[in-house]
């Protein structure tokens, strides 16, 4: 069993279906790619998976348990979290105090520990947001301010914040938007690092450079449905997907 299994995940505004029958799976310790041009339903599927667009059809299960029905904040608390194609970012507090707001969920066995041993909650939010800092190539920023950064560090920041609360997968909605050639092979071994430490990744976004390097399964998308899925090396001599995705190959090797 997958760690996320989606199963005919359908989403309809009005008369039309942003998402069509969507199957996909993501496994423990994998990094997973969804692609497809503008406009194909990949924003759509990722909010639908973590509760912000109700499914009108089709389940979710995630680590055994089926969440279709559960709000976002049940899934995030589970261990199923997101980024934005909008930065969120707090633009007052410092990097390293953004990534500790979003360290820790509050619950009822939180609030004990509290009680019991105030100080234990705030140190291990502490050691997270230390070793994310220090996995994502940040320590050196962590107390400036985000507005002091460029455009791809603050990017990179909204990045590891979704990492802070050590969450079993991430959906990464266009990470690498904005961000140069090299900037974005940065975020790819930064995100190979993350999945080895043990967090699974679903990653959409345009950059196929990206996504082809670093997948190690690649899921593509047009008009709201599945037309390939496969390994990366599947995917780029995949015909339906030239056709769909990455432009039709001439003969003399332009697209």
């Amino acid at each position: 069993m997958a760690l996320l299994e989606a199963r005919g995940v359908t989403v309809t505004y009005g008369g039309v279906r942003a998402n069509n029958a969507i199957n996909l799976d993501c496994a423990e310790g994998a990094l997973v790619g969804l692609i497809g041009p503008n406009g194909a339903g990949k924003t759509t599927f990722i909010d639908a998976i973590t509760g912000y667009t109700p499914a009108s059809e089709g389940s979710v299960t995630f680590d055994g348990r089926d969440i279709t029905r559960a709000s976002p904040s049940t899934r995030a608390r589970a261990g199923l979290t997101r980024t934005f194609q909008s930065l969120e970012l707090f633009e007052d507090l410092t990097v390293r105090d953004n990534l500790l707001a979003a360290a820790e969920w509050p619950t009822w066995h939180a609030l004990f520990t509290d009680v019991v041993a105030p100080r234990r909650r705030a140190a291990q939010a502490s050691d997270r947001v230390a070793q994310i800092l220090d996995m994502m190539d940040l320590t050196d920023l962590a107390d400036r301010l985000p507005a002091e950064l460029s455009h791809g560090r603050r990017r990179l920041i909204s990045v590891a914040r979704a990492f802070a609360a050590a969450p079993r997968l991430v959906l990464l909605d266009e990470p690498a938007a904005g961000l140069d050639t090299d900037e974005s092979r940065a975020l790819g071994v930064l995100l190979r690092k993350v999945v080895d430490d043990g967090t699974a990744l679903l990653l959409v976004d345009h950059d196929m450079g990206l996504i082809l390097d670093v997948c190690d399964h690649i899921n593509v998308i047009d008009f709201g449905s599945v037309i390939a899925s496969a390994s990366p090396t599947a995917i780029r001599n995949d015909p339906a997907v030239i056709e769909a995705y990455l432009g039709t190959q001439h003969k003399d090797g332009s697209r």
